[in-house]
């Protein structure tokens, strides 16, 4: 998806931890807030959610991205909230998904295979994003059905 040039566009990946058990209840909410709110703002992005952590990335226009993390920091469900990864983007990475979903497994083969020993607060923010996109191009992204 191409990105308009007249706005500041960036794509922000961020890492925190889960306050309570990862319940679908909970996923299914922030799934639900997503779908509702981000193709209006014009935000696009991928949550990974699993053993304990979630990474997400969020894509849109700067001022709107910013206004997000701002609540997501704020959000009850998480804490250490952590930037990872900040830039300016000229084309969008997740512009198919209003928010997608990838399950971080502790069982999954690929997550143990190619991740052993991953601590996403030290490893570098290109590290992290290399591992949303090999767990998006090796699992199962799940959408919300549209309303």
């Amino acid at each position: 998806m191409r990105v308009p040039s007249h706005s500041v566009n960036v794509r922000l990946l961020y890492v925190s931890r889960a306050v309570g058990p990862q319940t679908t209840t909970m996923t299914t909410t922030i799934l639900a807030q997503a779908h509702a709110n981000n193709p209006a703002q014009g935000i696009t992005g991928v949550l990974c959610q699993g053993q304990g952590f979630f990474f997400q990335v969020i894509e849109g226009e700067r001022s709107r991205v910013n206004a997000l993390y701002r609540r997501i920091s704020a959000d009850k469900r998480h804490q250490d909230v952590e930037i990872l990864h900040y830039e300016e983007i000229h084309e969008r990475r997740f512009g198919q998904w209003s928010m997608a979903l990838v399950h971080l497994s502790v069982d999954d083969p690929m997550v143990r295979l190619q991740h052993p020993d991953f601590d996403p607060y030290s490893a570098t923010g290109a590290q992290v994003m290399q591992q949303v996109m090999d767990l998006l191009e090796t699992g199962q992204p799940i959408q919300l059905p549209s309303a």
